[in-house]
C-alpha cells in the first residue's frame, strides 16, 4: 500500500502537535515552518512531547524513535505538500496570512488532497476565498494539545464539497480523533462557545464576590467537569433525571433553572478588570498547589499532560 503522507503547514504550537499525532498513527509527516529556527523549535517540541509519552507508558523507546523517524522538517511549502494526502494549515489567526498560504499550497498540492485549517473561529468560506478549488477546504479545529485531546471540529464553507468533509472525517477518525461536524458555520464553533459561556459565569461569580478564582476552578474540576470527562451534559442529565431522563429533569427543575438563568451573566464582552483579576487569582491558586500536582507553569503542564494521558487510557484512546 502507498505510504500516507501528511503536511503540517505552520508547525507551531498547534501544528507541531498535529505532526506528532499523524506520525504516531504511522503517516509520513512533513512539518513546515517559515524559518530554520522555527523548524528547530518544532523539532524540540516534538521530541519533548514524545518523551512525555514514553515516560507515561504510552510508547516504548523503539516506537517513539520510529515515529520520530517519520517526521521531516522543511521550510518549503512545495516540499511539504507536493505528495500530501492530507494537509493541515495552522498558521497565524488572520485572513491575510491564511489567504497567502491558500494560494501557495494550491500551487503544489495534489488535486485530491483535502486542505484543513486549524482556525479557532475564522470562517472557512472566507479562508478559501482565493482558492482555485474551494470545494476541498474544511475547518479542522483541534483542542490543544491535538496529539492528546481527541476532539476535532470539522466546519464547512459555502463551497465545501461533501466528499471533502467525508474524507476529513475518515482521516481524523483513522488517527484516533473524535470528529464532530458543524452543519453550518458558527463563529467560535461548538466548544469555544460552550467553554466561553461557562467562563463568563465563572468571571461573574468571582467579580460578584461569590467565590474565588481557585474555588470556581475546583467547582468545575470536581463537580460537572469530572462527569463531563465521561459523558456529555445531556447524557449526564439523562442519568440524573432517573426514570424521567433528561426531559424529566428539565421539567422538574425548570422553574428553579429559570431563576438561576435570570440571575446569571449575559454580558456581550468581559469586564475590563477581569483579565487582571483572573491572573491574580490563578497565580495564587498555582502557588498553593502541592508540588506533585504542579505549582509552577512547567510542572502544571506536565501534570495536565499526565492526567490527560491517564483519562485517555480509560477511554481506550491511548
Amino acid at each position: 500500500m502507498k505510504q500516507k503522507i501528511f503536511a503540517s503547514i505552520g508547525a507551531g504550537v498547534i501544528g507541531y502537535s498535529w505532526a506528532l499525532k499523524f506520525a504516531l498513527a504511522g503517516w509520513t509527516v512533513y512539518a513546515q515552518n517559515r524559518t530554520a529556527a522555527s523548524s528547530e523549535t518544532c523539532k524540540n517540541r516534538i521530541e519533548e512531547s514524545m518523551e512525555t509519552l514514553v515516560k507515561n507508558g504510552v510508547l516504548t523507546e523503539e516506537a517513539a524513535k520510529a515515529a520520530l523517524d517519520r517526521i521531516h522538517y522543511t521550510t518549503s511549502i512545495q516540499e511539504a505538500v507536493q505528495h500530501a494526502d492530507f494537509i493541515q494549515e495552522s498558521s497565524r489567526e488572520d485572513y491575510e496570512t491564511k489567504h497567502a498560504l491558500v494560494k501557495e499550497i494550491e500551487k503544489y498540492a495534489p488535486a485530491e488532497a483535502v486542505i484543513a485549517s486549524s482556525t479557532s473561529g475564522l470562517l472557512i468560506t472566507e479562508i478559501a476565498k482565493p482558492a482555485i478549488h474551494p470545494e476541498r477546504f474544511v475547518g479542522g479545529h483541534p483542542y490543544n494539545p491535538p496529539h492528546l485531546i481527541p476532539l476535532v471540529e470539522i466546519t464547512k464553507g459555502d463551497r465545501t464539497a461533501d466528499w471533502a468533509v467525508d474524507k476529513a472525517k475518515a482521516v481524523y477518525t483513522s488517527i484516533g480523533n473524535e470528529p464532530v461536524v458543524l452543519n453550518k458555520e458558527a463563529l467560535g464553533f461548538i466548544c469555544n462557545r460552550l467553554q466561553m459561556a461557562l467562563y463568563r459565569e465563572v468571571a461573574n461569580l468571582v467579580l460578584e464576590g461569590v467565590c474565588s478564582v481557585e474555588d470556581a476552578d475546583k467547582a468545575v474540576v470536581f463537580g460537572p467537569g469530572i462527569r463531563w470527562g465521561i459523558l456529555g451534559p445531556s447524557a449526564i442529565f439523562e442519568l440524573g433525571g432517573g426514570a424521567g431522563g433528561v426531559s424529566g429533569l428539565m421539567n422538574h427543575l425548570g422553574p428553579s433553572i429559570d431563576l438561576w438563568l435570570n440571575d446569571m451573566a449575559d454580558w456581550k464582552s468581559f469586564p475590563e478588570q477581569w483579565a487582571r483579576t483572573a491572573q491574580e487569582g490563578v497565580n495564587e491558586e498555582i502557588a498553593r498547589r502541592p508540588a506533585e500536582i504542579g505549582n509552577t507553569k512547567e510542572s502544571l503542564q506536565a501534570y495536565r499532560d499526565h492526567m490527560l494521558i491517564e483519562l485517555l487510557k480509560l477511554h481506550g484512546k491511548l
